[in-house]
């Protein structure tokens, strides 16, 4: 409904009232909660029946959440105009709904009889679920009972044959947009596990199909009611994804805070208002709601089709595990494995055939498991440990196997770190899943490298437990994600968490050799992307140093799968068909010389750049290579008109043979298309060779697309990272032209670079430069520095 206010619910402007009014025409209070809730519905249907005309054979009934009485502040009213066919009937509801829109009033409406509204309800599944809210709200009250009545009755008779359908249009909804228990900006209303999706349990249990509406599926409801509540407060409008700059806020209005912490965890005085645990409550409501769904859904399954039966009747029992067997399309244990003193590994075995099944784990047995299975002694014994790794590498069977073990608690007495890690935003726009849910899909992509590596076992309890340090003061994980960085507090958490999963994975069972391997696999999970994307891989150096760093080809082929899987969990923003290729082919030099002992040779330039009429220009797929008269500022030129024709940079290398200049650069188009490259290689000849009409647009392009980024810039410098040269690193907001306007600054500076290698991070860049010559005097890098953030 649309913003009226002018003062509050108790009729005196200012702003001391907790409700102030959100329509002053209908006197609509605001407010979170169910009793402010309660409140606007009794409002809006005061006004309206004001306004309703009084005549014979109508009656205004209200569905969605004025039916419900469960009104958000700013939410829309949904009014059906029952008649018994009154002559007339159009006039007389235009009399009504004007009305309504000039109160500001957001309305959906429409006019029917009973007749056409049931005939409606039968075409169109929705109107059917929408009908069960239907409230008498003005008129004949007879008419709206009996509407409310008969259409209930229609729905318990088809809504077994109707949910299939319902199943279809829930699951199309979904997939547009996405899960609320994993999204850092979810729709509390639309996505899985949220608003509409209690509505649908509410429409399953009225059908009798299974008793949906558990109390923690109240109370999870009451939860997202409160938070799309706050969320309309704080914006002011109505809007139902949860985005990041209202999150405090929101949090604020909900209460949730928390003493604000220093960079090293310790108290710095003070609360602020925690959007980090409004997104854990909001991400544990969902779950709870798309947990109990699924069950509803199996319900409904089970009713509409049944299962195999015996030659009495009864759901046939299929043995599947040890100890686990097929029950009505459902997994539950063995009569023979419940007893006194159950096997501590019980769970992870069940967790394990339902993963390989992929059939559900009963209610009756998860509650079972979590009421009576013992917890697990330390170290594991194997059979738990085998469990563990038939889990993980079940595939696709292992992520709803996983969260229905989550939910009831087992997950905890599996790996009581899980506790910390359950639901914790990630804030680096590159990932799409919570961290819980990014580590077991991390395993489940990473099964499909599985035949790739010499130790499967330990490459998926890498991928499980390689992000295990996020979340911990000191982590680093602001800082990867573009925040600030206080000086003296970074710590990745790949550092932070190897001594952590080497502790879990010692606990689980692995002999202390192999537990050491998965601490090196966390602590080096980031080495290969790293260095592939910020270092010239020609370089001697850049390759002895990973080599150094990783030991053995055991180990090179485990992070080069837990690289790759990672990235697939992450999402389409952190990897590339061009950084598949950089790693690939850092893998290749740093495998050869961990096999030789020989560092590979740099590639020797192509031949086509070294011979024949200067300049010369070739572009290729993702390629473009320049080669002209030696002299100062080519590369930054060569950046310029690529920029100037929304071409990304993404490496460059740049080198002198036999007195000709030659650049060699690796790019991607900014928007997705291509440049004309007609237009391109002649901008290229011209710029190369002068043209001062080509270096007037590049500084005028330049000047108008400088970055904006809310942390400052950063220049770190590294003096042992190259053989022939010293590397600047650049920290900062990505923005079209930078490498131009910073390789600009560098030669101004009196600075000849070599090599650039792009990065990007989500907003921001990594732009790592190499230098040439030794390293610079104190004077001479606090000189150069300025120059290039003066640039930024």
């Amino acid at each position: 409904m649309t913003s009226l206010i002018k003062e509050n619910a108790s009729g005196h402007p200012g702003n001391g009232d907790a409700n102030p009014l959100v329509n002053e025409v209908v006197r609509v209070p605001g407010g979170i909660g169910a009793q402010a809730r309660a409140q606007r519905a009794e409002a809006i249907d005061r006004w309206l029946r004001s306004v309703f005309p009084r005549r014979a054979g109508i009656a205004l009934v209200a569905v969605g959440g004025l039916g419900r009485r469960q009104c958000a502040p700013y939410g829309d009213v949904d009014l059906v105009l029952l008649h018994a066919g009154v002559p007339g009937i159009d006039e007389l509801a235009a009399s009504l709904w004007y009305p309504i829109w000039d109160a500001g009033l957001r309305l959906d409406h429409s006019v029917r009889t009973v007749a056409e509204a049931l005939s409606v309800a039968q075409d169109d599944v929705k109107v059917a679920l929408g009908l069960l809210d239907a409230r008498h709200v003005a008129g004949d009250p007879a008419l709206a009972d009996q509407l409310v009545r008969t259409a209930a009755d229609h729905w318990r008779r088809t809504a077994v044959r109707q949910l299939p359908r319902l199943r279809e249009i829930t699951a199309a909804r979904w997939e547009t947009h996405g899960e609320l228990a994993f999204l850092l900006e979810g729709d509390l209303k639309e996505a899985a596990g949220g608003l509409r999706d209690v509505g649908l349990l509410r429409a399953i249990a009225t059908a009798g199909v299974t008793d949906a509406l558990r109390p923690a599926v109240h109370a999870a409801h009451r939860r997202l009611l409160d938070t799309r509540d706050a969320l309309h407060q704080q914006v002011g409008r109505r809007v139902d994804r949860l985005v990041a700059q209202e999150r405090d806020g929101v949090a604020g209005l909900l209460g949730l805070r928390q003493l604000q912490l220093d960079a090293s965890g310790a108290t710095a005085g003070g609360v602020v208002d925690d959007g980090d645990a409004l997104l854990r409550r909001v991400a544990g409501d969902a779950r709870t709601v798309s947990h109990a769904l699924d069950d509803a859904w199996r319900a409904a399954d089970r009713l509409r089709s049944g299962r195999r039966r015996g030659t009495d009747g009864r759901p046939v029992r299929r043995p599947v595990a040890r100890d686990v067997v097929e029950h009505d399309g459902e997994l539950v244990l063995a009569r023979t494995a419940i007893g006194a003193r159950p096997d501590p590994s019980l769970s992870l075995r069940v967790a394990a055939a339902a993963a390989i099944t992929r059939l559900p784990i009963a209610r009756a047995t998860c509650e079972w498991l979590a009421a009576y299975c013992p917890p697990l002694p330390a170290p594991w014994p194997p059979a738990a440990l085998a469990a563990l790794i038939t889990l993980l590498g079940a595939g696709p069977g292992l992520v709803p196997a996983w969260e229905t073990c989550d939910r009831y608690g087992l997950v905890d007495r599996w790996l009581p770190e899980w506790t910390r890690l359950r639901s914790l935003p990630q804030h680096n726009p590159v990932h799409r899943f919570t961290l819980d849910r990014h580590l077991v899909q991390t395993a489940y992509e990473a099964s499909r490298h599985t035949r790739e590596v010499d130790r499967p076992d330990l490459l998926l309890l890498g991928a499980l437990l390689h992000d295990i340090g996020k979340g911990l003061p000191g982590d680093g994980s602001a800082g990867r994600a573009g925040g600030p960085e206080p000086a003296g507090a970074f710590v990745d958490h790949s550092i932070v968490g190897a001594p952590l999963a080497e502790a879990v994975a010692a606990r689980i069972g692995l002999p202390a050799a192999e537990a050491a391997l998965i601490g090196e696999l966390v602590r080096l999970h980031l080495l290969l992307p790293d260095v592939a994307t910020r270092r010239d891989l020609s370089d001697p150096k850049t390759v002895a140093g990973v080599a150094e760093q990783v030991g053995d080809t055991t180990t090179l082929e485990l992070l080069h799968a837990l690289v790759r899987a990672d990235a697939a969990a992450t999402g389409p923003a952190a990897w590339s068909d061009w950084k598949g290729r950089l790693v690939a082919e850092l893998v290749a030099r740093v495998r050869t010389a961990l096999d030789t002992g020989v560092v590979p040779a740099p590639p020797a330039p192509d031949p086509a750049l070294v011979a024949g009429p200067l300049p010369v220009v070739h572009l290729a797929e993702d390629r473009v290579s320049v080669a002209a008269a030696d002299r100062r500022g080519l590369l930054a030129t060569v950046a310029g008109c690529l920029a100037l024709h929304r071409l990304e940079v993404i490496s460059a290398d740049a080198s002198t043979v036999d007195g000709r200049a030659l650049v060699e650069c690796r790019v991607q188009p900014r928007y997705g298309l291509a440049p004309d490259p007609i237009a391109l290689t002649a901008d290229l000849r011209r710029a190369v060779a002068g043209d001062v009409s080509v270096t007037q647009r590049l500084r005028g392009r330049a000047l108008a697309t400088r970055s904006q980024g809310a942390a400052a810039p950063r220049v770190v410098w590294h003096r042992e990272a190259a053989t022939d040269a010293v590397l600047l690193e650049l920290r900062a907001a990505d923005a079209a032209g930078l490498l131009y306007r910073v390789s600009c600054a560098l030669d101004e500076a009196g600075a000849q670079v070599r090599a650039a290698r792009i990065s990007t991070l989500g907003a921001d860049v990594v732009d790592a430069f190499y230098l040439v010559g030794g390293w610079p005097s104190d004077a001479e890098r606090d000189r150069v520095e300025a120059a290039v953030l003066a640039a930024v």
